[in-house]
């Protein structure tokens, strides 16, 4: 809930304190921001570029395809890593599963901080469990957290603003990176002719990053999935390739796949530490 975030946010214009009110979160110099009744904050300030954001039909296919528990593996790995830290942040949230993955049952004193700049997908975050707050924020103009209040920030497949998370995350907090390895979702990738994973792409996360954190441990998760074709397609409609795919022409592909089809989701983890400043 936004109550149990509030003393985390900071207005996203003059950067100042931010308090709960009937409807809508106001700063100390008087910002207000809309709360929707589906619970989320809108504190974006100006127009994300287009294509950016999950449309809604993005965002059912991902939350079908989560909750049949698919992902469930990775899910437990995060929640293990995070531990009980008191205050988690995810920077990319969409509908907030691996955030609620890792509060659990949740206990007094956590709070999860959901920032997205899809509000069809904080719709759902706000919803995912007791302890979230949901906030529609744009992580390249500067996310409306307060400095060094975060204990461990989740980035899972999205965008990484190295300075801003440098600058929520408390000393000694940790940055947990999920990417997809060259591997992940073979053979639907060469099959359906889906966006490829770089093969360069652990050096330019390393250099996204580097300036200001330290990597710490890195490891390879892989999940073996029997999928049927309905579900191929959700996983399809989930990520980046819904952006480049034809339906009509996507949907004769999947129909030449084997039913069900043997699919390998393979996923590097990786912990980060904030570097020391200077």
């Amino acid at each position: 809930m936004l109550s149990d975030i509030i003393d985390y946010l900071i207005c996203p214009v003059c950067g100042t304190t931010t308090s709960l009110t009937a409807g809508s979160v106001r700063c100390a110099r008087g910002h207000s921001f809309d709360v929707a009744r589906q619970g989320y904050v809108n504190m974006l300030t100006g127009s994300a570029a287009a294509g950016t954001a999950d449309t809604p039909a993005m965002v059912a296919a991902r939350a079908e395809f989560l909750s049949a528990g698919h992902y469930a593996p990775l899910t437990r790995r995060l929640a293990e890593i995070a531990g009980e830290a008191g205050v988690v942040a995810d920077a990319g949230a969409g509908t907030g599963h691996y955030l609620a993955g890792v509060l659990g049952e949740g206990a007094s004193g956590r709070a999860g901080i959901a920032l997205d700049v899809s509000k069809h997908a904080l719709k759902r975050a706000a919803r995912a469990h007791p302890l979230i707050g949901a906030v529609a924020a744009d992580v390249w103009r500067g996310l409306p957290v307060r400095d060094s209040c975060v204990d461990v920030l989740l980035n899972v497949f999205a965008p990484r603003n190295a300075a801003e998370f440098a600058r929520i995350l408390r000393p000694g907090g940790t940055l947990i990176i999920v990417t997809p390895t060259a591997g992940h979702l073979r053979p639907l990738v060469e099959r359906l002719g889906l966006l490829s994973v770089d093969e360069d792409k652990d050096r330019r996360v390393e250099e996204t990053l580097g300036g200001r954190f330290a990597r710490a441990v890195q490891e390879v998760i892989e999940i073996g999935l029997t999928l049927r074709h309905a579900t191929v397609a959700s996983v399809v409609e989930m990520g980046p390739s819904a952006w480049h795919t034809r339906p009509d022409e996507l949907a004769g592909r999947i129909a030449d796949l084997p039913d069900p089809v043997e699919v390998t989701a393979s996923f590097q983890i990786t912990r980060w530490a904030v570097r020391e400043r200077s």
